[in-house]
């Protein structure tokens, strides 16, 4: 325990990424089964599953299948041709998410990152990884899963047992009882060729694996692989974060409601508290803020984000509540509203940081 709170670290994995980036290009195929790869043609030779959707999943469809045995296993899919650079951009933009929460990040690939978050118990991670998602769904309509330990390779299983859109934290508390009766491959780094020589000596568990003698595994597997996986058994593993420190761009605040709104009144009170929220956070840094955005979500998931620059970086109240309120002014409230998101984008170095103190 350290003044700042104890280390937690979080793995962020989007769910079904690049299927999700072409579903947002394509909401008409929202529900059905996609397939990303190739060229978009089945019938291509050679060419491999880069993403499936979920539904594609129920017929037996994974990535790195032939094309030609995906469509024979799902013949009603759309498959649609992989696009790395919207890939690239999609990922930019959530990682840029992530990193304006304050937090290093570590990012693995296009779809996933760790977060080391110093705060002061396992509830505030949970409430952290619960903005996360937020934050994440309603700047990109795609959503993530957050796996939570105090190291990477526990962090990274917890995520698979929060898939898709979950949370799940994995501890010493409940590590043994979660992954005890399970096979040694269930660990995160323990391949087909180790498991099988596990299996060979009678480890077929991880908890076997956990009672196994050091020395038994390293005349086996060599002392650095041997006293890795012994590690891994026992729930341990990497507690660092590599990442520089990162200067948040923006700041924002999302609710989701038990009831979807219909009432402008309501709406705007909404609005009025994000703002104020996410405002207190950033007088808080000492940062002013540029920009107002608005997210609103309706009740057909159908969702937009407006923005508006402020004339002036300040910090005043009335003017980022009432610029926040022109925003949600200008989208065509003729639907329920399941949610809203206020983001505040902040003045870098180098932009002029003359703040306005007028209004509360």
């Amino acid at each position: 325990m350290t003044a700042r709170g104890t280390q937690w670290i979080l793995h962020v994995d989007m769910d079904q990424f690049l299927a999700s980036v072409e579903l947002q290009r394509h909401p008409e195929l929202v529900g059905l089964p996609v397939i990303v790869g190739g060229s978009g043609d089945p019938t291509e030779p050679r060419k491999v599953v880069t993403c499936a959707s979920y539904e594609a999943r129920q017929y037996g469809v994974h990535a790195g299948m032939p094309l030609r045995t995906a469509a024979r296993r799902c013949p009603d899919a759309t498959f649609l041709p992989s696009d790395s650079a919207a890939y690239d951009a999609a990922s930019e933009q959530v990682m840029g998410l992530l990193r304006d929460l304050g937090h290093p990040v570590e990012v693995w690939g296009w779809d996933e990152a760790y977060i080391g978050a110093h705060v002061a118990d396992l509830g505030a991670a949970c409430a952290l990884a619960e903005r996360i998602q937020q934050v994440v769904t309603a700047e990109t309509g795609m959503s993530c899963s957050v796996g939570i330990s105090d190291n990477k390779q526990r962090a990274k299983v917890a995520t698979g047992f929060g898939k898709p859109a979950g949370i799940h934290a994995l501890t010493d508390d409940t590590w043994m009882s979660t992954m005890g009766d399970r096979r040694v491959d269930a660990l995160w780094g323990v391949g087909p060729k180790t498991t099988k020589k596990l299996a060979a000596m009678g480890i077929l568990t991880v908890s076997d694996l956990a009672a196994t003698d050091a020395a038994v595994l390293i005349g086996t597997f060599g002392p650095t692989t041997g006293l890795w996986i012994l590690l891994l058994a026992k729930g341990g593993g990497d507690t660092t974060v590599s990442a520089q420190p990162w200067v948040p761009r923006s700041r924002s605040h999302v609710v989701t409601f038990p009831r979807d709104l219909t009432d402008r009144a309501e709406m705007d009170a909404a609005v009025v508290d994000l703002a104020q929220r996410t405002l207190t956070e950033i007088v808080e840094q000492n940062r002013v803020v540029t920009r107002v955005a608005v997210t609103v979500r309706t009740n057909t998931f159908y969702t937009r984000t407006k923005i508006r620059k402020l004339p002036s970086p300040t910090t005043a109240d009335d003017v980022i509540v009432g610029t926040a309120l022109d925003v949600l002014g200008q989208f065509e409230l003729d639907r329920p509203v399941r949610l809203l998101g206020v983001r505040l984008e902040l003045a870098t170095s180098a932009e002029p940081a003359t703040v306005v103190t007028t209004g509360s």
